[in-house]
Parts: C-alpha cells; structure tokens; sequence
C-alpha cells in the first residue's frame, strides 16, 4: 500500500500496527513528504482545476459546486485520468 504524509498515517496507531500488518503480507510504502506528483489525489485536483473546470465557475459558489459535482460525477466518463 502506498501512502502519504497524512496525519492518520503518522498517528502512534497507524505506527503500531505496520508490524503486524508486514506479517500477514502487506507492505507498507511512505511517498516523499511534498511530492504532489506522487499523490493522485493532487493529480487530479490540478485536473480539475486547471483543465478542466470553466472560468464561469468562479463567478459564485452556487456555479463551483454545480461544475465540481459534474466533473466528479463524470470522471471516468467524460473526464478520464491517467495516472501512469
């Protein structure tokens, strides 16, 4: 499993738990702190925002909702993500 720098995955909990979690075969992989480009979270935030969310969305909240809800509604359909 790869994961970030999320406080959940640095909690004494989260910590405790790799150990056991190595012996029944799952393998834990941090990604370098302030690597955006390694978190698709982030790659597909900066799609949103920079390719694909209209200029009129930003003309009031009632529009950024509308268009967000759209582009993550079709996101696979009308807007796809490649990740490679």
């Amino acid at each position: 499993m790869v994961i970030d720098n999320a406080s959940i995955h640095t909690s004494y909990e989260f910590l405790d738990n790799i150990e056991r979690w190595q012996q029944q075969g799952l393998s834990i992989v941090n990604i370098a702190p302030y690597s955006p480009e390694l978190n698709m979270i982030e790659i597909l935030w900066r799609k949103i925002k920079y390719e694909w969310m209209p200029f009129s969305a930003y003309v009031s909240f009632k529009n950024l909702k509308e268009s967000l809800f759209e582009i993550l509604a079709n996101i696979g359909k009308f807007y796809i993500v490649n990740f490679a």
